[in-house]
């Protein structure tokens, strides 16, 4: 919005956790940018409507059980789109590399085009990053090293990945 002068809009479905949608309304009002909320599929056409104006729409969704299949078809069905869409699994680099694998697996059934990585600045190890990518195939998108949002948050590609991990090497 701000470096492409794209119109933006939010939708979000998760008005499964406590403030989620407030804490979302807030940021879209700092952005001065449009917000949906939608509580099911069925939802999604009248949101769609009312964003039809914009260049670029963000959905964000709850971040529920991946070991739950309901939850998983749950959030399949949202991201059933009409148009041009991509999908990223957002993971946090502190998960346990065998917990990554489950998740990625099970929302890989689905469409899933590429992944974001947070909390990089509460971990040492980003070894996992090299094994999705290489185990599973998808690209790679962003990593988020702090809360401040835009600012700590940084395209991922192959030479900042090698820069994470050979950073601690040096130190050695």
């Amino acid at each position: 919005m701000l470096k492409h002068q794209r119109k933006v809009g939010f939708i979000t479905s998760d008005t499964y956790r406590i403030a989620a949608v407030e804490q979302l309304k807030t940021y879209a009002t700092i952005l001065n940018v449009p917000l949906e909320v939608v509580f099911s599929p069925l939802d999604l056409g009248k949101a769609f409507e009312q964003l039809k104006d914009r260049d670029l729409i963000f959905m964000d969704t709850a971040g529920r059980n991946f070991r739950n299949e309901m939850y998983v078809s749950e959030l399949n069905a949202l991201l059933q789109s009409r148009g041009q869409s991509e999908t990223f699994l957002v993971l946090s680099l502190t998960t346990k590399y065998k917990d990554m694998k489950a998740i990625t697996d099970n929302f890989s059934k689905f469409k899933l085009d590429k992944v974001l990585f947070t909390k990089m600045d509460e971990t040492d190890s980003y070894g996992a990053i090299v094994n999705l990518i290489r185990e599973y195939g998808i690209q790679t998108s962003y990593i988020a090293d702090g809360q401040s949002v835009p600012d700590d948050i940084a395209e991922l590609n192959e030479q900042r990945i090698l820069d994470l991990m050979l950073e601690g090497k040096q130190d050695e």
